[in-house]
């Protein structure tokens, strides 16, 4: 069984006065770009089984710019994650899920998706590394049970900007 993990980096954020990293909200352009984020994950990516999202509020608010109404849970690990924890999270997935989204902040984000691909020399890989912008998307296909994946088991396969 293929299992598909999708790691999007939040949309663009607002920087309010008074209001700390963490409470930030989206700015019109993020809810715009994570809205079209979700379009493109209906209309080319397999249904989407089970969402782990930061606790942030621009992640939460893109979540929900998305329109995806998978099951989530918030996770506050998520938020300033290393690699390795978003690794660790993703291992202690429910292996009924097929499709797993994962959405949270830079550098955690890119830094996985390169961690986990094997392919780094593709086109996408290659771009991943030269910017992963507000709303991005890295799309990874992996061979084995969520508990089996570890650096350099995927294929990134997709990496989509929304604009």
């Amino acid at each position: 069984m293929v299992r598909t993990l999708i790691l999007m980096r939040h949309g663009k954020s607002a920087y309010p006065e008074g209001v700390g990293d963490h409470e930030r909200p989206l700015a019109p352009r993020g809810r715009r770009e994570a809205g079209l984020a979700g379009q493109w994950l209906r209309r080319t990516q397999p249904p989407i089984d089970a969402v782990r999202c930061s606790t942030a509020t621009r992640t939460r608010q893109t979540l929900t710019a998305t329109g995806i109404d998978a099951p989530v849970v918030y996770e506050a690990g998520i938020y300033e994650a290393a690699p390795r924890a978003l690794i660790e999270l993703i291992q202690l997935g429910d292996d009924s899920v097929e499709t797993l989204l994962v959405i949270g902040h830079a550098p955690g984000m890119p830094w996985t998706a390169w961690e986990l691909a094997g392919n780094r020399d593709s086109d996408q890989a290659v771009e991943l590394s030269r910017k992963f912008p507000t709303s991005a998307l890295a799309v990874l296909e992996f061979d084995r049970p969520w508990a089996d994946i570890d650096a350099g088991t995927g294929e990134l396969v997709r990496f989509h900007i929304p604009r």
